[in-house]
């Protein structure tokens, strides 16, 4: 058995001039535009139809912020659990908002160590002695 698939993605545009002439004047605007995408979709994942989609969005003259950002609204808006939103975050290391407190405490005593490495004796071949306090 064969199985085959094709998605595609379409856009038509005309642009009408307000002001009732029948030349075309403004050279800021194509008087119509078509767009058809097309790919084989029997194996794509995800990703991909993201991509697909992505270029769609460019060609349509969406500008590249606005489509990463819709794209992070479909995982961080109040309808996705947070555990499902902790595991992109974990897959991409982002980290979210709520967890910053704990990341700046942890930065605080890595800052420290390194301060006090910086600062301990070294031996003849510049390794840090051990501590003897313990």
């Amino acid at each position: 058995m064969t199985y085959e698939a094709e998605v595609q993605f379409k856009f038509d545009a005309t642009f009408t001039p307000t002001y009732g002439s029948s030349s075309w004047t403004d050279e800021d605007f194509i008087p119509e535009e078509h767009y058809l995408i097309t790919a084989p979709a029997a194996d794509l994942n995800a990703k991909q139809y993201f991509k697909l989609f992505e270029k769609f969005l460019l060609c349509v003259g969406m500008c590249p912020q606005s489509i990463r950002s819709g794209a992070m609204s479909l995982v961080f808006n109040d309808m996705v659990r947070e555990e499902d939103q902790r595991k992109v975050c974990s897959e991409y290391e982002l980290t979210m908002d709520e967890d910053l407190d704990k990341k700046f405490e942890e930065w605080k005593i890595r800052d420290e160590e390194v301060a006090r490495l910086m600062n301990a004796p070294k031996g003849p071949m510049g390794t840090v002695l051990e501590d003897e306090k313990g």
